[in-house]
């Protein structure tokens, strides 16, 4: 190609352009979007009640849980995905005190 390669005009422009980098374009493939396949509820489905509060099981997580959650969202943001053999150094450092688990999670934060 020596040049500048302009778009032929209509349609059959959109259908050169690839539809998982270009999600807009018109494709003929996909089926043809009525009421059902766009997820509305059909006969015989209900919404589910909302939970009441009362109800709600008020069990407080572990020291140690919450901690490892929030290791683990650290990593995440991090964009640090922890190997199947780190489980058990996230296990060992989530049973550190608050004070080390902070300081850690702000090295995490600043390494990105």
């Amino acid at each position: 190609m020596t040049g500048f390669q302009a778009f032929t005009s209509g349609t059959a422009a959109l259908r050169d352009l690839d539809p998982y980098r270009f999600p807009a374009v018109l494709v003929d493939d996909f089926p043809e979007y009525t009421s059902t396949v766009c997820g509305s509820m059909e006969p015989g489905d209900y919404l589910l009640p909302a939970p009441e509060p009362a109800s709600r099981l008020s069990a407080p997580l572990e020291p140690a849980d919450r901690r490892r959650l929030e290791l683990h969202a650290a990593l995440t943001t991090a964009g640090i995905a922890p190997r199947p053999g780190d489980l058990d150094a996230i296990e060992a450092i989530c049973r550190l005190d608050d004070t080390t688990h902070v300081a850690l999670r702000r090295w995490i934060s600043r390494a990105v």
